[in-house]
């Protein structure tokens, strides 16, 4: 996957996996990832959960580098947080390391995004007839099945990662008043046809 310069991939190391392999620090750091800075006060009422367990897990979150305080935004006590990164990259290693605790974090990590993958979906399906009939036209739901092998595989993922990333190139500025971000969910694994 190419990186461009405002939006750097962290690969993930068995111990940032440890760090960021908890269900509401996932969603802490996606909230920032995709809103923007945030106070744990304002995270924790828009994920319904207590600004002291926010504040708890965005600590452990800037432990391991996840997040980073936004200077520019705090006044007085009020600490504000923004994502330190674009995203992460997963290193299929984990998935075989020899220490159980790694292997069930990186397990936990994927079920989670799958999670919050369908929950996304489910948001959109329940939301669609409030978006303007280009949005709902642009909308994308569909499957495919092709036959390839692990390396045809890899390399038609690698292609799409590259054209997505070329469109973050592309995109339009805060001026373009029917711009709206845009999830992208990909994904591409095998199935037993027995």
């Amino acid at each position: 996957m190419a990186e461009s310069e405002d939006r750097k991939y962290r690969r993930l190391d068995p111990r940032s996996l440890r760090g960021l392999a908890h269900p509401l620090r996932m969603r802490l750091l996606s909230t920032l990832r995709h809103d923007g800075p945030a106070t744990a006060s304002q995270l924790a009422e828009k994920l319904g959960e207590s600004s002291g367990a926010t504040s708890y897990h965005l600590r452990q979150l800037a432990a391991h580098g996840f997040v980073a305080d936004d200077p520019e935004r705090g006044k007085g006590r009020e600490r504000w947080w923004k994502a330190a990164d674009g995203g992460i990259t997963i290193e299929y290693s984990l998935f075989d390391n020899p220490d159980p605790a790694v292997r069930g974090a990186a397990d936990l990590l994927m079920h989670e995004i799958a999670t919050h993958h369908t929950e996304e979906v489910g948001t959109w399906l329940g939301t669609a007839h409030d978006w303007p009939e280009a949005w709902r036209r642009s909308s994308e739901l569909s499957d495919f099945t092709l036959r390839l092998t692990p390396a045809q595989a890899f390399e038609l993922n690698a292609k799409v990662h590259d054209l997505i990333e070329s469109y973050t190139e592309l995109a339009p500025g805060p001026e373009a008043e029917d711009a709206a971000q845009v999830r992208m969910h990909l994904h591409s694994f095998p199935r037993s046809t027995d």
